[in-house]
């Protein structure tokens, strides 16, 4: 990485941006992470970043700026992912969509199994935040397939731009108010809690995960077999509509032929230009 000289930021100072600056920045975002920073977000660009500017003792947001188009590992734009976005999630959000999977895709991904003679799922888990969609979906998937399910290849792709987020998905603990709504069979089956009175997800769940750093605005994706399911809910709404397109028919591109998308409940596709078939709200079908 490309040492740089900066000036070191006097006081406790409050550092402006200009128009310029936030031009700038807002530019290298959009080309490198797809996240849509119009000009009503300067004054929250501005406040969420005047931690990380003195942390780093730069003295402007041209220095920022130069910090990250300098930046080969991509530290310091998953660092701004992380203030910028906005993680919050809790187990069993937007319920519905967990209810379809239960009810409708694992019989049918069972009834797949059974034709092709097959035993692996392929689930991505795209933007997957602090881990608990993708836990979730182990716990439903262990509940319908009981015994069956150690010989299946079924484990969940989880995958976000936030190294933050990752980790606290990675570690599985989660304060009470994440769990507030979710079933307390789960709760009390998949969790352990602990002497601080938060909850941590069975390594039998855990080990179902593979967590990966994963840039969605990759031109191309590594993956070599389609996926049976994708989720990637609440992730394009950072996002404007050609990148948004561009997205959906890479998903389109890397799912099987039946497969299924589902988004989040404040997302829609353009129905005119994506070959999805609606199924039911923010469900979707190759």
């Amino acid at each position: 990485m490309k040492n740089l000289e900066f000036n070191t930021i006097q006081n406790n100072s409050w550092i402006e941006i200009s128009p310029a600056e936030f031009e700038n920045i807002a530019n290298f975002v959009y080309n490198n992470i797809g996240i849509n920073l119009t000009d009503q977000k300067m004054t929250l660009l501005m406040g969420r970043l005047q931690k990380i500017l003195k942390k780093y003792t730069l003295s402007s947001f041209s220095q920022y700026y130069q910090l990250l188009i300098n930046d080969k590992s991509g530290a310091y734009l998953s660092e701004f992912a992380n203030v910028i976005s906005t993680n919050h999630t809790f187990f069993y959000r937007e319920s519905d969509h967990f209810e379809y999977f239960k009810s409708n895709t694992l019989p049918e991904l069972d009834e797949k199994l059974r034709i092709n003679q097959a035993n692996d799922i392929r689930i991505w888990s795209a933007g997957c935040s602090s881990g608990e969609e993708p836990y979730f979906l182990v716990m439903l998937m262990k509940e319908y397939f009981g015994n069956r399910y150690s010989s299946l290849d079924a484990g969940i792709l989880a995958t976000d731009i936030s190294t933050k987020v990752l980790q606290i998905a990675t570690n599985g603990i989660y304060g009470s108010d994440r769990l507030n709504v979710l079933p307390e069979f789960y709760k009390k089956k998949y969790f352990s809690k602990l002497p601080d009175n938060n909850f941590e997800v069975t390594n039998e769940i855990k080990k179902e995960v593979t967590y990966r750093r994963f840039n969605l605005m990759n031109d191309t994706f590594p993956f070599k077999k389609q996926f049976d399911v994708i989720f990637c809910r609440n992730v394009m709404i950072y996002f404007d509509t050609p990148t948004r397109d561009t997205l959906v028919q890479k998903f389109y591109n890397h799912l099987a032929p039946g497969g299924l998308l589902f988004i989040g409940h404040s997302e829609t596709l353009n129905k005119r230009d994506s070959n999805f078939k609606y199924i039911m709200p923010a469900v979707y079908r190759k």
